[in-house]
C-alpha cells in the first residue's frame, strides 16, 4: 500500500495564546518540539514524547499535534492496531486506529481535541481507510474534570463525531466490559465491500461461540 501524508495546519484563537493543530508531523519535527510536562494520560512525558517519534517515522503512523509556540500541548495519533489486539487479526493494510488522543487541561475548552480529529481528517488519503479507535473508561481523565462515565463518555463521543467517526457494535470482551467502553469508527469513501467484510467479522468473533 502507498502510504500518502499531505500536511495540514490550522490556528486556534484562544485566550491563552494562538494554538496551532498541524500534520502529520515529521519524526524530526516532533523531536525539535518541547513536550508539555502534563500529557501523562499514557505514560510519563519524556516516555510518551519519544513513542510519538518513534509512531511518526512507521510507514502508516501519523502524528497531528497542537502547538502552543514549540510547545506541545496536544496530540492524535495514528498507526495499524497492535498486533495484540484483535482488530490487527485481519491483516488489513486499509485499518488504522485513532491509538490515542490527549490535550492539556490548560487547553481544553478551546475545543483544541475536536480540531485535532479536523485537521487529521482533512488529508484526502484518510478516505483509504477505515479509522477505528477504541474507548475505554479508565483512560478517561474523570478526577480532573469532575465528569461522571457518561457525562465523559458523550463529550468523547462529540468530539470523535467532528472527525466523522460513529459508534459501531461489537463483542470485543474488553469493550464489552463495560457498558461506558465503545468502539468508534469512520469507513473511508474508497474502502470497498471486501474490506467492510473483512471489519464486521472483526467486530464479532464471538457470534458463533454461544
Amino acid at each position: 500500500m502507498e502510504y500518502k501524508k499531505t500536511y495540514y495546519a490550522k490556528e486556534l484563537n484562544t485566550s491563552e495564546g494562538i494554538v496551532v493543530v498541524e500534520g502529520p508531523v515529521s519524526p524530526e519535527k516532533l523531536a525539535e518540539y518541547e513536550f508539555h510536562q502534563d500529557l501523562v494520560a499514557f505514560r510519563p512525558g519524556p516516555q510518551q514524547h519519544k513513542a510519538l517519534i518513534e509512531i511518526a517515522q512507521l510507514p502508516e503512523g501519523r502524528i497531528i499535534i497542537a502547538r502552543h509556540d514549540q510547545t506541545i500541548v496536544g496530540y492524535a495519533t495514528f498507526l495499524y492496531p497492535d498486533p495484540l489486539e484483535r482488530w490487527s487479526e485481519g491483516k488489513m493494510d486499509d485499518l488504522i486506529e485513532l491509538g490515542a488522543i490527549e490535550v492539556i487541561p490548560q487547553f481544553r475548552s478551546f475545543a483544541v481535541g475536536k480540531n485535532l480529529l479536523i485537521v487529521s481528517m482533512m488529508d484526502d488519503a484518510m478516505e483509504d481507510y477505515i479509522i477505528i479507535t477504541t474507548e475505554y473508561y479508565w483512560h478517561w481523565d474523570l478526577r480532573r474534570t469532575g465528569l461522571n462515565v457518561w457525562e465523559y463518555r458523550k463529550v468523547m463521543e462529540k468530539m470523535m463525531n467532528a472527525g466523522g467517526l460513529e459508534w459501531y457494535a461489537t463483542d470485543d470482551p474488553e469493550i464489552s466490559s463495560h457498558p461506558a467502553n465503545c468502539l468508534m469508527a469512520k469507513i473511508g469513501k474508497r474502502i470497498g465491500t471486501e474490506s467492510i467484510q473483512k471489519f464486521d467479522k472483526l467486530r464479532f468473533m464471538n457470534r458463533f461461540m454461544y
